[in-house]
């Protein structure tokens, strides 16, 4: 079945150039010139994919994330013109996916928007085994995309749900950043992305006030382990 992507840019050489971009490789693409616009049709018939811009008029595009968040784990690539810091934890912590800074590739934006298609079928496919896993007092159901702490829902996004749950399934070792955004994000090639990192403190946030054992460990210039907090058994 052919995925639908929407975008919202204010900018029409941007937005148009993406539409033509997407249709070129076979995606149904909409593009709307505000994000409350997208907000509308998302909410009349959701897609499969969002590329969402930060500053827009009207509703910004992080409030829109946050209502789309809300409402769906559908995989959004912010765009800003920004490059700070700030923007970037921003569009992540409120559940973007992805994140691209102005002026971009076209080229590049159409691979990841490939690899994290690519990869959301693969872990769905997953998903289908419906077969639960477990790590100390996390557990995760991926036949729901659901992920509790003894009971208690963490309210994961699809990439946060897909990198917890490599992470149990590797427990035994270290994961590098290079093989997270390979496996999780599709990426085959090195990227410059931060998304690995910032995913990982959003895990780490939910896990922490949901009061689990779980213990997500940097390893130094390499990447993450699983760990526990001391006094409590694995």
């Amino acid at each position: 079945m052919q995925k639908s992507i929407y975008v919202a840019d204010d900018e029409r050489n941007i937005r148009n150039l993406v539409k033509a971009f997407l249709e070129k490789e076979g995606y149904a693409a909409e593009a709307f010139e505000n994000g409350d616009l997208l907000l509308e049709a998302f909410r009349a018939k959701p897609c499969d994919l969002v590329i969402l811009d930060i500053m827009m008029p009207g509703t910004s595009g992080l409030l829109v994330c946050t209502k789309l968040r809300e409402a769906s784990d559908v995989p959004i690539i912010m765009l800003t013109a920004k490059d700070t810091d700030e923007d970037y934890i921003s569009g992540l912590s409120l559940g973007g996916d992805d994140y691209f800074t102005k002026p971009f590739s076209p080229v590049k934006l159409m691979m990841r928007v490939k690899a994290m298609l690519r990869r959301v079928d693969m872990y769905a496919a997953k998903g289908a085994e419906n077969t639960d896993i477990a790590f100390e007092d996390v557990s995760l159901h991926p036949a729901q995309f659901a992920a509790h702490c003894r009971g208690e829902n963490l309210h994961l996004t699809k990439m946060e749900f897909n990198l917890l749950t490599y992470l149990i399934e590797n427990k035994n070792k270290a994961v590098s950043r290079h093989e997270l955004l390979n496996v999780i994000w599709g990426y085959d090639v090195v990227v410059e992305s931060r998304a690995t990192d910032d995913t990982v403190k959003r895990l780490r946030r939910k896990l922490e006030e949901a009061g689990s054992r779980v213990l997500i460990e940097t390893v130094w210039g390499f990447g993450f382990k699983l760990g526990t907090k001391a006094g409590s058994a694995v």
